[in-house]
């Protein structure tokens, strides 16, 4: 009398590959050939005639979804005030005791930072933060069009 062997599958439970070595060896994908593009010719080239024959060049390459975009940024330039406190130099010229700063090329300037000085700052518009910064340091938020 023979002792009946269990199968190797039901011992192999759990275990990736079911003790058939490599992912690639076996598929798990059963005695069609592959998921998905597999065994098209992609890499060797001797199915690829055929198929462009039966199916056309449509066949080949993606298709479907495009990847999602991430979400559009605003397109306003902005500006800091701390950027405009570093480069004083370059951005400002002095009037008295007050620096007068022209950024109609600017869409917005933005509060992160603090004023040391005076300024005089010329803008398309301003966040509300900054606005109370500029005026607490004694300068002026001058709006433009």
């Amino acid at each position: 009398m023979t002792a009946t062997k269990r199968k190797k599958n039901t011992r192999m439970r759990a275990h990736t590959t079911h003790g058939w070595g490599s992912m690639k060896k076996r598929r798990g994908a059963g005695n069609r050939g592959g998921r998905g593009m597999a065994g098209t010719g992609k890499r060797a080239a001797q199915k690829k005639p055929t198929i462009l024959k039966l199916f056309g060049n449509a066949y080949f390459g993606k298709k479907g979804f495009k990847t999602p975009k991430s979400k559009l940024k605003s397109k306003e330039k902005t500006i800091n005030l701390s950027y405009i406190e570093i480069k004083i130099d370059k951005l400002a010229t002095k009037k008295g005791d007050t620096f007068l700063v022209d950024l109609s090329k600017y869409d917005k300037v933005l509060a992160k930072g603090n004023l040391t000085n005076k300024f005089e700052i010329t803008c398309k518009s301003f966040s509300k933060k900054a606005i109370e910064k500029i005026e607490s340091a004694g300068g002026k938020a001058i709006k433009c069009s």
